[in-house]
């Protein structure tokens, strides 16, 4: 198979649409149509931003604990319940050696 193609995999009678973020330039199309009406001249989809264009925002250590947790539990597949986030917030507030020893766990990686 060579190129990119749309999944056919829709219900009967609906119009196949290409994720864009999937699929870049899918919606090339001037006009196409999607669940949300159509397209109208001069709308667009933005480019993503070069990077050396992003402004530099530092995150906390706080912050990039809170991301790294809720990625590890994502990626471990497990969704942590609206009652979770004051307990995940305190996890955050714990030291680095004690947050990558949880990650350990909850990854299971030596």
């Amino acid at each position: 198979m060579t190129g990119w193609h749309v999944s056919t995999m829709t219900a009967p009678g609906t119009p196949s649409i290409a994720d864009p973020y999937r699929f870049p330039g899918a919606l090339d199309d001037p006009a196409p149509a999607c669940d949300h009406g159509t397209f109208e001249p001069g709308d667009y989809l933005l480019a993503a931003p070069a990077p050396e264009q992003r402004v530099p925002l530092p995150l906390e250590p706080c912050d990039r604990r809170r991301l790294d947790l809720h990625a590890a539990l994502t990626t471990a597949g497990i969704a942590p319940l609206p009652g979770d986030l004051a307990a995940i917030e305190a996890l955050c507030a714990l030291d680095d050696t004690t947050h990558a020893a949880l990650q350990r766990w909850i990854t299971r990686t030596p």
